[in-house]
């Protein structure tokens, strides 16, 4: 594979592949972080269920933390990239400093802010007396590592953006053989539990933030990273253009909260943490199909906004189609392997005969509307990627407004574990939402974008 891609004369189909199976690979390798996790701890003896548990109600929390990496990364990368296209590499660079900084910033803040109420958030978010000692124990050492984890995933955005999707792919790796190796060795070897896979992650994280870091300043980048000088005008466009991705993932973040809650309080004792448990494999699961997902078409925003930038019309759509194609594709092969490998990668998790049979059943109800996943990416991402900001919000806000409706509404008639048909009941309805605001309003953008490069204005910021 090449090391360099030419995001503006490159064959538009062989290009995408090169952009998106890094991307994807580097979110599923990324998803390796959670689950090896879940996996070691599912196993600790005598207490791996109630373990598990726990750190399930962590994991919404966690994902609500790492958000605000998007707000700076998305935010930032198509403007970056749309300078890149138009030839002003000096405002590339300066859109790269700025979300440096943002990130630094979100970073110390959160940190500070999400430590203090760490306690609380678990008490809400659905820890009962049994697994609230594991969830705080993991939630407190991630917090330590705040920084790590939003400077590896924000930076790591910009390296794709200038065509190193090799580079953005080993990022991940990196963190996660790492986090691979020390589990076993932390929690087992050392005895140390749930707090040894929480230190694994930190350490994992660090270096991966290292390696974004040691990359993006070679002189070597397109657009090496510098310190550069403080704009309040390109922060403030940031963060315009990353409040729908960051909205998205957030309320994700928010809705697996909002689930967790309601399977702890409609479930009861016991049942509760039961629910619990069966949750956190099937979010586990669920991140094997939306990471690599979202890795396609976040991999592949460069290449919307660089041709947006560059005025090329032709080029924006085919990049579009694509990248639709490539993620229809990956969708329906994981729907073959919900039905047929599900029982295998529940038993990674848990070898109890009660909780297994209940975690296979409530995985293929909740990937039931798979095939409609690919929509509502593309409808989102692609819409950030070529400045829709109102759209991409529109579309996510919609979807989340539905799943959290049948999250609350569904457990009032139904037994509690009903609220994961919630999932599936948006998905479809999203999709088609989103599909018709798309069709209908993209190619007007594209096309008045396009004029006004050919005009000779400026896409600058």
């Amino acid at each position: 594979m090449r090391r360099k891609n030419d995001l503006g004369q490159d064959p538009m189909g062989p290009l995408i592949l090169r952009l998106a199976i890094p991307t994807m690979l580097a979110q599923f390798i990324n998803v390796l972080y959670s689950i090896v996790d879940r996996m070691f701890i599912g196993h600790i003896p005598e207490v791996g269920d109630l373990a598990l548990a726990g750190v399930g109600v962590c994991g919404p929390i966690i994902t609500l933390l790492s958000s605000f990496a998007y707000l700076a990364c998305l935010g930032g990368g198509p403007l970056f990239a749309m300078q890149m296209g138009a030839g002003h590499k000096e405002g590339a660079s300066n859109i790269l400093s700025n979300c440096l900084r943002m990130l630094l910033c979100m970073a110390a803040g959160l940190a500070l802010l999400f430590f203090l109420l760490r306690k609380n958030l678990l008490w809400w978010f659905g820890a009962s007396q049994d697994t609230f000692p594991y969830a705080l124990t993991y939630m407190t050492i991630y917090i330590v590592g705040t920084a790590f984890a939003l400077m590896a995933t924000g930076l790591n955005n910009f390296l794709i953006c200038q065509g190193r999707s090799g580079l953005g792919m080993a990022t991940v790796v990196v963190g996660a053989f790492l986090n691979i190796a020390l589990d076993p060795v932390f929690i087992f070897l050392l005895d140390m539990g749930v707090a040894g896979a929480a230190w694994a992650t930190l350490l994992s994280q660090a270096a991966s933030c290292a390696f974004a870091l040691a990359a993006l300043t070679r002189p070597s980048m397109p657009v090496p990273l510098r310190w550069g000088r403080f704009d309040p005008a390109v922060c403030r466009k940031v963060v315009t253009f990353g409040m729908a991705p960051f909205l998205t993932y957030s309320l994700d973040s928010v809705i697996l909260i909002a689930l967790n809650t309601v399977l702890q309080r409609w479930g009861g004792p016991g049942e509760g943490d039961a629910l619990l448990t069966c949750c956190s494999i099937v979010q586990s699961y669920m991140l094997l199909i939306a990471m690599p997902l979202s890795g396609i078409t976040l991999g592949c925003q460069g290449v919307v906004s660089y041709n947006l930038g560059a005025g090329d019309a032709r080029r924006v759509k085919s990049a579009l189609k694509n990248i639709f194609a490539l993620c229809l594709a990956f969708a329906a092969l994981m729907l073959v392997f919900t039905h047929l490998g599900s029982p295998l990668f529940v038993r990674l998790f848990t070898k109890s005969d009660l909780l297994a049979p209940r975690s296979i059943t409530l995985i293929k109800v909740y990937t039931a509307g798979l095939l409609f996943l690919p929509i509502q990416w593309v409808a989102v991402d692609g819409s950030t990627a070529l400045g829709q900001t109102r759209l991409a919000l529109f579309c996510s806000l919609f979807r989340k407004s539905i799943f959290i409706a049948g999250i609350l509404l569904l457990p009032l008639f139904l037994p509690a574990a009903s609220a994961f048909c919630a999932e599936p009941l948006c998905d479809v309805t999203a999709a088609c939402m989103s599909a018709f605001l798309f069709l209908r309003f993209t190619p007007r953008t594209i096309a008045a974008h396009c004029q006004n490069v050919d005009s000779g204005a400026s896409p600058g910021i």
